[in-house]
């Protein structure tokens, strides 16, 4: 059987694309990607970063469900520290009554921003100096699976619709620890490997060793990753100078919209900086798309990934559309109408 391929989508904002544009291409590369026999499509939660549209994923889970029909529309992730679990649970339960037997919902431990912008964000909630996720996320069970005992003041809260279950549960992580979570309650978990210091082998292997059934029967992973594809090498590795200064700007603090090739090459790098772009590479797929396959086939045997979610951060939106429909050629991929 193929390989199941499936993107995630930042939405980026670009020096040429407002986040209008930025928000408006993600509906068209969804409409594509649909068509092309992808599986799913999911959209970033990020605050207070001028290179990413994407802030509402609920939202635009909406908007992408309405013009496409096939694939699946999900949150990679809804960042639950920003967030009330009933609302979550209330507005994917919408979601899934809408888009029936298409939504997930992948939820993330991280805010998705700076310290600063995460406390504006939670300022009418219970704002703590400790790690609340899993309290967050036991709430969100307990509202699904109505088990809040007789004597509790949320015993009689439903979430509604009542009668629409919550999507199928992704944690998503960059280390152990939501490998670990997942793996103990039996849900799907997708590991970030475009950003992750951690190995991402010994994460999704930790993910499936120590899994149980619960919600699954049996463990299902994504590798989360990025790629940038195009007819050559040559022009993959000139799309890719963006992701290079990207990555750097990041590192001095500077959060711009993504440049285009011409200004990335015409910038000044020092040392460190070509540092920073080599040990980066080491989680980008460049290339034409055998050189492509062959980086995520290797990284797939080494994470006996279940299904491999790209990522595509480059400046110019048709070259974005050319980078997915090659890999859905390379893989094979079903077009539907």
């Amino acid at each position: 059987m193929a390989l199941p391929l499936s993107v995630l989508d930042l939405s980026p904002v670009t020096t040429a694309g407002p986040g209008p544009v930025a928000l408006k291409n993600s509906l068209d590369l969804a409409r594509l990607c649909d068509r092309l026999g992808y599986t799913r499509y999911w959209v970033a939660e990020h605050h207070n970063l001028p290179s990413i549209a994407s802030s509402a994923p609920d939202i635009m889970i909406g908007q992408i469900g309405a013009v496409t029909k096939h694939i699946r529309v999900g949150s990679g992730g809804v960042m639950l520290p920003n967030h009330a679990p009933l609302m979550v649970a209330e507005r994917f339960k919408m979601l899934e009554a809408l888009y029936p037997g298409r939504i997930d919902l992948g939820i993330g431990r991280a805010p998705g921003t700076d310290q600063i912008t995460s406390i504006a964000l939670r300022r009418r909630q219970d704002v703590r100096e400790d790690d609340d996720f899993l309290e967050r996320f036991q709430e969100l069970l307990l509202f699904e699976q109505r088990a809040y005992p007789d004597n509790h003041p949320f015993s009689k809260v439903r979430a509604m619709p009542a009668d629409v279950p919550l999507p199928p549960l992704f944690l998503l992580g960059s280390s152990n620890y939501s490998a670990q979570l997942a793996a103990t309650i039996g849900v799907g978990f997708a590991f970030a490997h475009h950003f992750a210091s951690y190995d991402a082998g010994e994460a999704m292997l930790l993910y499936r060793h120590n899994f149980r059934p619960g919600a699954l029967a049996a463990p299902y992973a994504i590798l989360g990753t990025a790629a940038v594809c195009a007819d050559t090498d040559a022009e993959a590795e000139r799309l890719a100078t963006t992701v290079d200064l990207n990555i750097v700007r990041r590192a001095k603090g500077e959060y711009l919209p993504l440049a285009s090739p011409e200004e990335a090459a015409a910038y000044d790098y020092t040392p460190v900086d070509r540092d920073r772009i080599r040990r980066n590479r080491e989680h980008v797929a460049v290339g034409a798309p055998k050189t492509v396959r062959a980086r995520l086939d290797e990284l797939v045997a080494a994470t006996r990934a279940d299904e491999v979610m790209i990522t595509t951060m480059i400046f110019d939106h048709e070259a974005r559309r050319h980078s997915y429909e090659l890999l859905a050629q390379e893989y094979g991929l079903a077009p539907r109408d």
